[in-house]
């Protein structure tokens, strides 16, 4: 499978709502909107997402099956991917990350995941990301408090 990015347009969209409102997906990312079915809070995140981050769509085989970001502050930077559940386990969250990362050189970069997510944390840390902290926070996705993980690539 071949994994590519590029930048978004705005015939992904309509695909990354779709991914966002898949219930299993959100349960596992665990810290989304509070309602992932609010058309337009989701338009103006996009909105301010686009103007404000560097932000990439992930295709496998040609075909959109998620996103990958950069934002924040410089030294403060954060990562952030969301890929379809149907491609779980099969080293795309991984390939995308890495192309982000080449495209990004600066670091330190940063990651947050609750800390449950066995498969964020692998590809976090295929991609070089180590353990520097851990927090809770409110989880809208799981209606609760729940264990954070921060993570940093020097490198």
């Amino acid at each position: 499978m071949e994994i590519a990015l590029r930048p978004v347009h705005d015939s992904d969209l309509p695909v990354f709502y779709r991914q966002m409102n898949d219930p299993e997906a959100l349960r596992m990312a665990a810290f989304t909107p509070e309602d992932p079915a609010d058309q337009a809070a989701f338009e103006a995140h996009w909105k301010r997402v686009r103007s404000s981050a560097l932000v990439r769509t992930v295709l496998a085989d040609g075909d959109v099956v998620g996103h990958a970001a950069v934002y924040g502050e410089p030294g403060e930077r954060e990562v952030t991917y969301w890929v379809d559940r149907a491609y779980w386990g099969r080293g795309v969250a991984t390939a995308a990350l890495r192309a982000l990362l080449a495209e990004v050189p600066e670091r330190p970069l940063y990651a947050r995941a609750a800390a449950d997510n066995a498969g964020s944390l692998r590809v976090l840390g295929k991609c070089g990301f180590h353990l520097t902290a851990r927090a809770t926070g409110y989880a809208a996705a799981r209606g609760e408090e729940i264990d954070e993980v921060v993570l940093r690539l020097e490198n």
